[in-house]
């Protein structure tokens, strides 16, 4: 029993001050349970609404790709600068420090390498070892047009039912292949089967003509994928515009880490995406740090 002596009545009821009811702003996110918004949170900065991720998970088909060789170099310097790594959990565990406090987005599908059809993917994280990781979401590609569609999208979905057991938000990440046309009328039906299916967000590519029409039509945040390496003004010049159509966020990778200067690339990005620079002056913000480092 607690000391019962000194205790006096409660009398701090705040009568006067309707109880509070809290809404999630996150589009499509107020539903999700307390654990799954407290994870976004981690994601989308609570301020703007918007995520810089910084995807390094490319080594899990293509092996040691340029700029990523060794990522103890070239990427643990940049994590101040992200919002979320998005990464493998053999890179979470054998490079990025433990003192790393952001979200941690884990790639949770895989198989085939560059050698083989990419498509054939099964599902390669167990969701126990997503939270022994203190990830805040799991990432799994969706092949919607491609010859393994079907065990894709099921690869998804059980997913999204592990993590609705689980409190562990399901990023839904699609449009790849190389075949494929990405224009809106795809891009629309692509990020609606994730979406409809129970990815609490979706990554997908930018198309320059109708994607606010992509989501506007898609109930979750889209974060755009960056791609191939593009100048690195033509890459802000993609993030500005998807910002403006409606993207909660970007997903860069490439163009961040092989940008002549990523730690100068990043931040940047960052000024688009939460600060609202246009891209022709984030574009000399980054020759202004590029000429400092």
């Amino acid at each position: 029993m607690a000391d019962m002596e000194g205790m006096s009545e409660a009398k701090r009821y705040h009568l006067d001050v309707p109880a509070q009811n809290w809404s999630y702003a996150l589009k499509g996110c107020n539903s999700l349970d307390w654990g799954m918004k407290n994870r976004l949170a981690n994601i989308f900065n609570p301020v703007s609404g918007k995520t810089v991720m910084l995807a390094v998970d490319h080594g899990y088909f293509m092996g040691p790709t340029t700029g990523l060789e060794r990522m103890d170099v070239t990427i643990v310097p940049l994590l101040p600068y992200a919002d979320t790594l998005m990464c493998t959990r053999g890179i979470l565990r054998s490079t990025i420090p433990a003192e790393f406090n952001r979200g941690v987005v884990l790639r949770a599908s895989g198989g085939p390498s560059i050698l083989k059809e990419l498509s054939d993917e099964e599902i390669a994280v167990d969701m126990e070892d997503a939270l022994r990781l203190n990830a805040s979401a799991v990432a799994v590609q969706v092949f919607i047009g491609g010859p393994f569609e079907t065990r894709s999208v099921h690869n998804m979905t059980r997913l999204v039912d592990k993590g609705l057991r689980y409190g562990m938000p399901v990023l839904g990440v699609t449009a790849v292949g190389k075949e494929l046309t990405r224009d809106a009328q795809y891009l629309r039906l692509a990020t609606r089967i994730c979406a409809e299916l129970g990815a609490a967000y979706v990554k997908t590519y930018y198309c320059a003509e109708g994607f606010e029409s992509v989501t506007a039509s898609c109930p979750v945040p889209i974060v755009i994928a960056g791609g191939k390496k593009l100048p690195e003004l033509e890459a802000l010049q993609m993030a500005e515009r998807a910002i403006q159509e409606g993207a909660a966020g970007v997903d860069m990778g490439r163009n961040i880490f092989q940008s002549e200067a990523p730690a100068a690339m990043i931040q940047a990005v960052r000024k688009v995406v939460h600060e609202g620079w246009s891209a022709a002056h984030a574009f000399q913000f980054f020759e202004e740090e590029r000429q400092k480092a």
